[in-house]
Order: structure tokens, then C-alpha cells, then sequence
């Protein structure tokens, strides 16, 4: 027990005091993160958008896929992305793994489809009320697709936040593409499993309070912009 507490009191100075070794990591995990949130944004969001807008044969069954792939196992992604950029892989070449933009990759696979999943089911309900109008005015398929993604903009914002709580807290994948590398791709989720192996509860924690921070402030601005669009609505 007094282990636990002076870890927490060493840990709480840590913060505090903005240990070196402590920002170091937070700075490059937001790095990563933000990365692959930028990149799956550019992604997701006009694939949401083109979903609800567009009807083609496979939308269904492209649709369903992309539900069903929130559900991807982070492991089999960090797998994958592994047998890939290995020497032995067909970007073998690029010397990617374990390396901070193989874990930009992993990320990135992993939160496309939640981001485009939660932005589809909103962009899917402003497409029903906008619909007629931009019929109406023979707005071309771009066209609709910007209407959309720009009046839904809070909306897509929310799904961008979920996208980084997912990809903040990500552990299995980046540990397997990115390898825990001191300096180099040590972010705070692995630097978390490694540093309560060793025993270095201090760190740990330290590193525990941080990412926790994160995670509320996410809820908290979801919980918000949530609640003030529900509120421009009416």
C-alpha cells in the first residue's frame, strides 16, 4: 500500500513539475494521434458524405461493411500493417516499421470506419431534411456533398473526436507496428505496459493521469457539442 502512495504522490509530481521524460511521450503520442486523425478525417468524412447522398447498387452491403469494421480486432490490425511494411512485405522497401508513421497507418485503419460510421448516421438524417432543396436546385454531386459535410460540420466534429479518444487509447497494434521504442515510438499507451512491468509506478501513473485527462476532455467536448447541436436544432 505505501508503494501505491508514493507512486501516486511521485506521479502527481511528475505532472506537476512537467517531467522531461513525461512530455516527451505526451508530445509524441499527440503527434501520432493527430496525424492519424488529420489523415482518416480526409478519409472518412467524404466517404460519410458520399454514402448518404449517393445511391449506387452496393451501398448496403459497402455501408454494412463499414459498420462492420469498427469492430476490427487492433491486434489483426497491427498484424497486417506489420506483414506489409516487413522486409519481407511489399513496402518492405520504405523501411516504415517501427517507425512513428507505421503507427500513423494502424491508427489511421482503425478509426476510418468508427469516424465514418458516426459522421454517416448524422449526415444521413441532414441528407432526409435537405434533400428536396438541393434537388430542387439542381445542385451537382459535389455540390451536395460540401451542403452537407458543412452544416453537419458539428456533428463530424464529434466523430472526430471519438476518432482520437479510439486512437489515443490504442495499445495492441501500435505496440506491434511501432515497438516501444525509447525516443522514437514510445507513446503513452505502451509506455504505460512497459513502465508497470518494470515496476515504475511513478511513471506509470504519471502517464495514466495523462492520458485519463485526455479521455474526459474528449466526453466532455463530445457531451457538449452534442448537447448545442441538439439545441441549434430546436
Amino acid at each position: 500500500m505505501s508503494d501505491l502512495w508514493n507512486g501516486l504522490c511521485q506521479a502527481f509530481w511528475m505532472v506537476v513539475t512537467l517531467d522531461a521524460d513525461l512530455v516527451e511521450i505526451t508530445l509524441r503520442s499527440l503527434r501520432v494521434t493527430l496525424s492519424a486523425l488529420l489523415i482518416a478525417s480526409l478519409i472518412a468524412l467524404p466517404l460519410a458524405a458520399f454514402l448518404s447522398v449517393r445511391r449506387f447498387r452496393f451501398r448496403r452491403a459497402t455501408i454494412a461493411v463499414m459498420n462492420a469494421l469498427m469492430g476490427l480486432p487492433p491486434v489483426v490490425v497491427g498484424l497486417l500493417v506489420y506483414i506489409v511494411l516487413s522486409r519481407s512485405g511489399p513496402f518492405g522497401v520504405f523501411g516504415l516499421l517501427f517507425t512513428p508513421t507505421a503507427m500513423i497507418i494502424a491508427q489511421v485503419i482503425i478509426i476510418v470506419p468508427l469516424i465514418a460510421s458516426i459522421a454517416h448516421q448524422s449526415l444521413r438524417e441532414l441528407w432526409s431534411d435537405y434533400h428536396d432543396l438541393l434537388i430542387s436546385m439542381n445542385a451537382t454531386q459535389s455540390q451536395r456533398v460540401r451542403a452537407i459535410l458543412w452544416d453537419g460540420r458539428r456533428a463530424l466534429l464529434t466523430a472526430a473526436l471519438a476518432g482520437f479518444g479510439r486512437a489515443i487509447g490504442e495499445v495492441g497494434a501500435i505496440m506491434v507496428v511501432g515497438g516501444n521504442i525509447d525516443h522514437v515510438t514510445r507513446v503513452l499507451t505502451t509506455a504505460i505496459a512497459l513502465e508497470t512491468g518494470k515496476g515504475d509506478f511513478a511513471l506509470a501513473l504519471s502517464l495514466g493521469f495523462v492520458l485519463i485527462a485526455m479521455a474526459i476532455a474528449v466526453n466532455i467536448a463530445i457531451h457538449w457539442l452534442t448537447r448545442t447541436e441538439q439545441e441549434g436544432r430546436w
